[in-house]
């Protein structure tokens, strides 16, 4: 039998499958499919210091190879969530990654704080959603910029507990804003976000079919995607831990992005159409690394650049 355990940085995990965020709901939702114990690690939809409620209807659209949503980042706050959603997940013996968003570097800075009272074994690390709009410079991104990202990473300092910055593939030099992401405090990087996308209703309206005209592209379109991020950032910082991220809906995919250079991978859009994925993803990355040899799943992180 393989042995599943990994590490991310300074953190050891039982098996490298985590519940993506945005798509395993604010606390316990998925463990009514599964056991959310048995994951990884459950990263929780990303919050704000002050309660936000996203975009406007439609928000989600299914394409022919993935998903679009301009959902917006609607969330209850860091407090409410705290209080009210916090409690039922830590009753699942999940292990729990919180996911923190902002408008602005002071926002980031006071969600990050609003974490840090909590034991570090509640939520073992916060994953620093870069990849959303800054009304400080509004035609960018955070993650677009290396100074905007070290700037974010450096603001969520008082979590107090190891942070990863989640990058966005919009960009030309990934490596470049994953070097700056470690330079300013990440443990880690999540690579990707989604893929900046739009669909048009040409036999109805004739218009975007989103309320806030274009989205973010996830699922199975975007998977090669991830695995070229994963690849480049792997290739030019070897020692940088990487959580893969992108169109995973089979146990081979998982195995594909850790060949890459992930040392865990999250499970996102396949919940939507199998709330069972991310367990099913892990029993297949089992029975694979099984068949094929695979004592410890850690031996095959960057194994494709050998």
């Amino acid at each position: 039998m393989s042995n599943l355990a990994t590490r991310v940085g300074s953190l050891a995990f039982k098996n490298p499958i985590l519940a993506a965020s945005g798509t395993a709901g604010h606390g316990a939702e998925l463990d009514a499919y599964f056991p959310l114990k048995g994951l990884g690690a459950v990263v929780v939809k990303s919050l704000s210091a002050e309660p936000w409620q996203g975009n406007p209807a439609p928000r989600v659209h299914e394409t022919r190879v993935g998903m679009l949503n301009s959902v917006g980042l609607q969330n209850p706050g860091v407090e409410a969530w705290i209080e009210h959603e916090l409690p039922d997940l830590q009753k699942t013996g999940a292990t729990v990654v919180a996911s923190i968003w902002g408008f602005t570097v002071e926002a980031y800075e006071k969600a990050a704080q609003m974490l840090r009272e909590l034991d570090d074994k509640t939520v073992v690390a916060v994953e620093v959603n870069l990849s959303c709009p800054n009304v400080e410079s509004r035609r960018d991104m955070f993650a677009h910029s290396p100074t905007l990202t070290a700037e974010a990473i450096e603001a969520t300092t008082a979590a107090n507990r190891p942070r990863w910055a989640k990058l966005s593939p919009n960009v030309t030099d990934l490596p470049e804003i994953a070097a700056a992401a470690r330079q300013a405090g990440a443990e880690a990087v999540t690579l990707i976000n989604t893929v900046m996308g739009m669909a048009i209703d040409v036999n109805g309206t004739r218009k975007p079919v989103l309320g806030n005209k274009g989205g973010g592209l996830s699922g199975a379109a975007i998977h090669p995607v991830a695995v070229r991020a994963v690849y480049d950032v792997h290739a030019a910082l070897p020692d940088l831990p990487i959580v893969g991220v992108g169109g995973v809906s089979t146990g081979e995919e998982a195995v594909e992005l850790m060949l890459a250079g992930a040392s865990a991978v999250e499970v996102g859009t396949a919940t939507f159409r199998d709330p069972k994925a991310p367990a099913r993803v892990l029993k297949e990355l089992e029975r694979w690394c099984n068949k094929n040899g695979v004592t410890r799943v850690g031996d095959l992180r960057g194994m494709a650049h050998d």
